[in-house]
């Protein structure tokens, strides 16, 4: 009995020579109150502005934000299910400002804001963790915009042309393919060395699911990463999810390497925010949104750009979506979108229900970076191209009051015509940019006017399929970027050797 007292004894001496006294200091704090999301918090006296919060509440953890930073007490939203906090929980700072994983691990998959995978293939081992807010890079970091992003949309690389860094808005009202024009664009970047991230902000899962079914069968989910914060999703992760796809992003930027990020869709994304300031008690200004809404979005954008050869030289190509309500962009959120953004492309419900897909007004829309993100070749097509499509649509006007016709007239409305119909364009096929050189040639230099109207799309797809066998001037197009005499040699002989194959040319 003794030998087992000295035994305790003994062990006792021992784990208190082991003993070692440390002193932890934390920052505590205890909830007020807790409702919809949003959670305020005495106590908290040094925390900072986007701090990671702990909740502890019955063993539990929950993840929260410090947004609201007043005299007495901190306003924070929750990331995770808000019902398990109650009032009088522990609170406690971790000196961690809100930041998300990434790496190339991410790539062909699709996570949720917090970085977390959605896709069921596993857990994602993050390189690195980077700060979901970031100061955008400087004016002498950048330089200007010149490398074309080839969208392999007709309407959009001719007359509105996009260039890697630049930030081209993609606006209309609902249902009218902005989405779609976003996801042909990541599927032509397939062989370009773009990686893209496609952010669903408030949108229908089952609308994501279809999105990835369609870029895995086009082999576009090597490059992409799907940042998804659904319909379903709390305010506090839709308002988080843009500035974590491009903190994403921001990782590939800072490789040297070149980004696409669609933004899918801004509307929401403002409407989010709206509501977690109006939870917040934050005074509303115009339309109920809050004063710094434009800053929402500008410090966001703003972080798309083209840096110079001294600091890497990589870029952030953003195509922000913005819905609008009956085709009206002189709303609060359009019109500050508009002002931040390069240019836009925008939708038109008329050219739409004609049939017209996509349903770009190539008179609204525009691209401030211009032609110097364009191939040569394409610049010397697409210039004459504009003023064949203005002229088309100020002699249309005049051409339905049935009035005779000079033949000049009569021409360019023939040829206009072809150009709109050339316009059109099957969703998920896109287009090459060698072969969009080629048909445009073909119509500006009169090599189609003999082709009937309603056939000039079948001739096309056919011209298409013609120039992949016989790939002399697409290769000579690729190879030399430019319309020199024996490329333009190469495209009148490929279009002529396949008119001498048909059989319902115009006579």
């Amino acid at each position: 009995m003794s030998s087992m007292k000295d035994y305790i004894i003994e062990q006792l001496k021992a784990q208190i020579a082991d003993f070692k006294m440390e002193i932890k200091e934390q920052n505590v704090g205890r909830v007020l109150k807790v409702s919809d999301g949003i959670a305020l918090i005495s106590g908290l006296s040094e925390v900072m502005m986007s701090e990671i919060l702990l909740f502890k509440s019955k063993g539990e953890e929950v993840v929260g934000v410090a947004l609201n930073l007043e005299e007495e007490i901190v306003g924070s939203i929750i990331l995770g299910d808000y019902s398990l906090i109650k009032e009088g929980d522990e609170v406690v700072c971790t000196k961690r400002i809100l930041e998300v994983p990434v790496g190339d691990s991410l790539v062909g998959r699709v996570v949720n804001p917090l970085g977390e995978a959605l896709d069921g293939k596993g857990q994602i081992k993050a390189e690195k963790y980077y700060p979901v807010e970031k100061i955008a890079p400087g004016v002498i970091t950048r330089e200007s915009v010149r490398q074309p992003v080839q969208t392999g949309i007709k309407a959009v690389d001719a007359m509105i042309p996009i260039g890697r860094g630049q930030r081209e808005l993609i606006i209309g009202d609902r249902q009218l393919g902005k989405t779609a024009l976003a996801i042909d664009a990541i599927i032509n970047q397939k062989g370009q060395n773009m990686k893209c991230i496609y952010v669903a902000i408030g949108q229908k899962e089952s609308k994501v699911a279809n999105i990835v079914a369609k870029l895995e069968e086009a082999g576009a989910m090597a490059y992409t990463t799907i940042v998804l914060a659904g319909a379903s999703c709390p305010a506090s992760l839709l308002y988080i999810a843009p500035y974590a796809g491009c903190a994403i992003a921001e990782y590939f930027l800072d490789k040297g390497e070149d980004v696409l990020i669609v933004y899918d869709d801004l509307s929401k994304h403002a409407v989010a925010y709206r509501e977690i300031s109006l939870l917040l008690k934050r005074a509303p200004g115009r339309e109920a949104y809050p004063g710094d809404v434009f800053y929402l979005h500008s410090r966001l954008l703003e972080r798309a750009c083209k840096l110079s050869k001294e600091y890497g030289g990589g870029s952030i190509t953003a195509l922000p979506i913005i819905e609008t309500q009956a085709g009206d962009v002189s709303a609060y959120i359009p019109t500050n979108v508009i002002s931040i953004t390069d240019g836009q492309i925008y939708l038109e419900p008329t050219l739409f229900y004609q049939g017209n897909r996509p349903a770009v007004n190539a008179g609204l829309s525009v691209s401030r970076v211009g032609s110097s993100a364009q191939i040569k070749a394409m610049k010397k097509v697409a210039g004459k191209m504009r003023l064949e499509a203005a002229q088309y649509r100020e002699l249309a006007a005049f051409a339905q009051f049935g009035s005779d016709l000079d033949e000049e007239t009569r021409i360019k409305l023939e040829r206009g015509k072809r150009l709109y119909e050339i316009f059109k364009q099957d969703q998920y096929a896109p287009l090459s940019v060698a072969n969009q050189v080629i048909i445009y040639y073909a119509l500006i230099n009169g090599l189609t006017d003999n082709i009937p109207v309603e056939k000039i799309r079948e001739f096309e797809k056919g011209l298409n399929n013609y120039a992949e066998l016989n790939n002399e001037a697409v290769a000579l197009i690729n190879e030399k970027k430019d319309l020199d005499p024996e490329v333009e040699e190469k495209i009148v002989k490929l279009v002529n050797d396949y008119k001498s194959t048909l059989d319902y040319l115009i006579v």
